[in-house]
């Protein structure tokens, strides 16, 4: 049984850049994809869709790379866990890489970047960091 459907989409992300794979199939569920999409209109992805794999929804991910063959994606970690959450303020959510990262934020309207939680000024849950 997964006890935390974030983190294993994490890891299966970093696991399949590290061998460079150019896709990378994980069990489908609503957060996921709002995760994904957010991966998505940053960059960090190339796309990612829904299919029908073995009778289950799956997430096929096609991972971005550059020229070199080095990721786009350098290292993903989850803040807040299901054993120990993490709450913070917008004010407190500090720029990742000197602005060049993307922290995701779980508010109360939905999943978000930490650019768009300061427009949007929304209080937050900090999830994961990329």
């Amino acid at each position: 049984m997964m006890t935390d459907p974030i983190a294993d989409l994490l890891i299966r992300i970093q696991n399949a850049t590290r061998r460079g794979h150019e896709t990378v199939t994980v069990p489908a569920s609503k957060l996921k994809a709002e995760v994904l999409r957010i991966l998505k209109a940053e960059g960090f992805i190339s796309e990612y869709e829904r299919v029908i794999a073995d009778g289950h929804p799956t997430l096929r991910i096609r991972l971005r790379y550059l020229e070199e063959g080095q990721s786009i994606i350098t290292g993903m970690r989850r803040i807040s866990k299901p054993g120990k959450r993490v709450y913070a303020g917008r004010r407190n959510v500090r720029p990742v890489l000197g602005g060049m990262g993307l922290t995701i934020l779980s508010t109360s309207k939905g999943l978000m970047t930490d650019q768009e939680s300061a427009v949007k000024a929304s209080p937050a849950a900090a999830p994961l960091r990329k």
